[in-house]
């Protein structure tokens, strides 16, 4: 799928390319980190934790973007074998719809099954019906395949609003952002994107790769494994929140 995948690096480029340093377009909403979510959680919070309490470990979420693709299934091969569950933010259009097994394998291997919208297309640029069908869409194709529909959203180039993020919470969909990228949009070198994440790697970070492009899922062993010598144990979005649990319309980022 080179022509999709040369149009989602396009548009990706244009924000990523200044890593972090996202806008918010127009949001007056403040963004929430994973760690002050855990913080602020009641004690009859019910968030359930993954392999260990990040309270008191030392966690990293792994996620990939803008998939299933080609590529998808032997990235599950490996996760299964290092026993690293991610979050996967998957885009319905020529996607899910065409790929359902591997949406079918990803849940059913215990990662996260998140919405990344249904045709890629920036949310902010949009009117609020078509903000709800690009999220909408995506949830209901997910749901007829897992039987679930999706808590987490990323919005694409990380541009949300007001209105998207009051959609989101309409939808019951918490929006998660990122603090670590290797653009691996611009690069098929798989020790520059390996480098790129372990040079930005934090505690309680959430990194941001993606399933669709050449190099990503060779660069992902070595990720793995120096982040396991570093300390870090891998887990889901939802695990790196506990016992707090995702509030839908919030915005999340390390």
């Amino acid at each position: 799928m080179p022509s999709r995948t040369k149009s989602i690096g396009t548009g990706l480029a244009v924000a990523l390319v200044t890593a972090l340093t996202l806008t918010l377009s127009g949001c007056s909403m403040e963004t929430t980190a994973p760690g002050s979510a855990r913080a602020d959680a009641g004690s009859d919070s019910k968030g359930p934790f993954g392999p260990v309490d990040c309270r008191k470990a030392k966690c990293i979420a792994l996620t990939f973007d803008a998939g299933p693709a080609e590529d998808t299934p032997h990235l599950l091969d490996i996760l299964k074998e290092e026993k690293v569950h991610a979050t996967f933010f998957l885009l319905g259009k020529n996607h899910v719809k065409k790929h359902p097994d591997v949406v079918r394998r990803i849940a059913a291997e215990g990662h996260e099954v998140a919405n990344h919208t249904w045709s890629h297309e920036i949310l902010t640029d949009k009117k609020p019906a078509e903000i709800r069908a690009e999220l909408e869409k995506t949830q209901d194709a997910i749901e007829a395949i897992t039987g679930k529909k999706p808590r987490l959203m990323r919005p694409p180039q990380g541009r949300t609003d007001d209105t998207v993020s009051g959609i989101s919470k309409d939808l019951g969909l918490s929006q998660i952002l990122w603090s670590a990228t290797a653009k691996d949009y611009s690069t098929t070198d798989s020790a520059l994107i390996k480098k790129r994440i372990l040079d930005q790697a934090s505690k309680d970070g959430i990194i941001l790769l993606h399933d669709i492009y050449k190099g990503s899922v060779p660069a992902v062993p070595g990720i793995i494994d120096e982040l396991k010598k570093r300390g870090y144990t891998f887990v889901t979005v939802p695990q790196l929140m506990a016992p707090a649990e995702p509030v839908p319309g919030t915005i999340y980022r390390p």
